[in-house]
């Protein structure tokens, strides 16, 4: 029989081929009282399961392959600083000796504790991280269950075949050679997921969030998975099927011509250059954001290095790190956001409770009401500063008093480093996010008292059309084309040029080819974007004639209807 499932596309292309599924583990664990003579016995027994478990994924560290990501060793690091982290390991001990609970009921209860605190996160990088916990915690579980290694055999042949799970690790990926299955579908996850950024980064067809794939699809059912579309049909009748061998071998050939465009300039039909810069989580994304010819980073989602962790890092750390990014860079520019986290963020014990993250302490809020720990940031960022071309992006800001308390915190670290002689770039540019209606608004402040501007989609559509885009029952009302946002985007961006401030769109509307000549349209000369959203943009680029749809888009400004709108988008992406 055949149907079709939906979900989140994360990483185009069209995949043909039989499904492989992958069991996991189930995290229903009995639970039991032990007497208290075998207490340390029980203690022993969790701890040689998490040294299992910390020797195996150090193993896979070590002898990572060579045709793995680059990211999957971060991944990896990721998943043994969960292991160690005495939320897990140090929590689940005491639970064992103070309740006299079996290990596996430990485990699991600090597990779901530790993931109720992720999933409460309004940043969605953040909140995908509850998966990177579970999957940990599944690890040791198989190691007490007495079946280590959580991976499942893979394919015994090299035919096109699509990995179907629950969800699967980084590190199972790199165990399950993921060059051998030509697509990736999960019940689980979103776009943010690491999953999800493994699969962009190999260039992997891959849906998630399909809810129930794993136990609809059969093993070696034929599949046609189109990524783009977040499309899943299972046993296609033959019509289809040739229909989507000819769109895959177009895609496949696509691919191929947009290689050829690494080096070329970003140029529009009528000679104007284009900026395709890239977001980044990590330093390890350097290696992928040169290989697509990217023009610098337009993004580092610093946050990062604030993840899975009781300690904050210090400014050593942080130092480090940026550094590794701008040397890796060279010349070409790096821009850093300072930490974008919510208010349900434990920080050295100070804990806060928001009925609505998303409104709350969060971003530059959070900064300027913890003074001490954004000055740690600032000084690692200005002494790397010296190491590359670094830009300092300020997230959330909603107007003048915001902006005027960031520069002079600036201007106080800066002074505070000249006095003990340490260097840094007095230059170094300061922009700011417009991603709160009121900043798009009141824009006559920001571009007066900063060097740039980056406008953050993602939050901008969700704050004027007053919807929670993680919310399933409103999430269809996010919608990019609504004629508030559009006036909006044209407002800040021709606000921005008037000023001769450089304004760039870092949200996923960026990375969006449908959405690129509009953004043209709009006067947008800078865009950033996941780095394997590069090439193809530019070849939209490279198709467009600037007066065109220029032109074309003051028609779609003047629209008020949603659906007309789309339609002449439509027309815009046809010329």
């Amino acid at each position: 029989m055949s149907f079709t499932l939906h979900g989140i596309h994360v990483s185009s292309g069209i995949a043909i081929g039989h499904a492989h599924l992958v069991s996991h583990t189930s995290l229903e664990v009995a639970h039991y009282v032990l007497p208290k003579h075998l207490l340390a016995e029980e203690v022993a027994r969790l701890d040689a399961a998490l040294k299992a478990t910390r020797d195996e994924l150090t193993s896979l560290r070590a002898n990572r392959p060579q045709q793995a990501a680059a990211e999957f060793e971060a991944f990896l690091d990721l998943h043994l600083m969960i292991l160690d982290d005495e939320h897990i390991s140090q929590a689940a001990r005491a639970m064992v000796q103070e309740e006299q609970c079996n290990a596996e009921w430990a485990l699991k209860s600090q597990m779901d504790a530790l993931v109720a605190q992720f999933e409460a996160f309004d940043d969605g990088y953040l909140r995908e991280r509850s998966t990177d916990v579970v999957q940990v915690v599944e690890r040791v579980l198989k190691v007490l269950s007495g079946h280590p290694g959580h991976v499942p055999p893979a394919p015994q042949h090299d035919s096109d075949m699509v990995l179907v799970a629950h969800d699967v690790s980084p590190a199972d990926l790199i165990q399950l050679k993921p060059h051998q299955f030509c697509a990736i579908l999960t019940d689980v996850g979103g776009a943010t997921s690491h999953t999800a950024i493994v699969a962009r980064g190999l260039n992997t067809p891959c849906v998630v969030g399909l809810l129930h794939a794993r136990e609809l699809i059969k093993d070696r059912d034929m599949l046609i998975v189109d990524g783009a579309q977040g499309v899943v049909i299972v046993n296609p009748d033959k019509s289809l099927l040739a229909e989507y061998k000819l769109r895959q071998s177009e895609w496949v050939l696509e691919r191929q011509k947009l290689k050829r465009l690494k080096t070329a300039r970003a140029t529009t039909l009528d000679g104007t250059d284009i900026g395709l810069q890239a977001n980044i989580e990590m330093p390890g994304d350097v290696a992928q954001v040169k290989e697509n010819g990217a023009t610098g980073i337009g993004l580092f989602r610093s946050e990062f290095l604030f993840l899975n962790r009781d300690d904050l890092p210090d400014e050593e750390e942080q130092y480090l790190a940026y550094r590794t990014v701008l040397e890796g860079m060279g010349e070409l520019p790096v821009t850093i956001r300072t930490y974008d986290l919510g208010a349900d963020k434990q920080l050295k014990g100070v804990t806060r409770v928001a009925s609505n993250p998303a409104l709350g302490l969060r971003a530059i809020r959070l900064c300027l009401a913890e003074p001490q720990l954004f000055r740690t940031q600032l000084r690692a960022l200005l002494r790397a500063s010296v190491h590359g071309n670094l830009k300092i992006l300020v997230p959330m800001l909603s107007g003048a008093a915001e902006i005027n308390q960031t520069l002079y915190m600036i201007e106080s670290v800066k002074f505070d480093l000249a006095d003990q002689g340490i260097a840094y770039n007095p230059s170094v540019q300061i922009g700011g996010m417009i991603e709160i209606p009121a900043a798009a608004l009141a824009l006559n402040a920001f571009v007066k008292k900063l060097d740039f501007l980056s406008i953050g989609t993602n939050d901008l559509i969700q704050y004027t059309l007053a919807i929670d885009r993680t919310d399933e029952e409103v999430a269809h009302l996010y919608d990019p084309l609504h004629p508030a946002v559009l006036l909006l985007l044209s407002h800040v961006i021709n606000g921005a040029n008037k000023a001769g401030i450089p304004v760039s769109v870092c949200g996923e509307m960026a990375g969006e080819i449908s959405y690129t000549r509009l953004l043209l349209g709009l006067g947008l000369r800078q865009f950033s974007m996941h780095p394997a959203q590069l090439l193809a943009t530019k070849q939209r680029v490279l198709t467009t004639s600037l007066p065109e749809v220029t032109t074309f888009t003051q028609k779609i400004l003047r629209a008020d209807d949603p659906a007309k709108i789309r339609d002449m988008l439509d027309k815009l992406n046809a010329v």
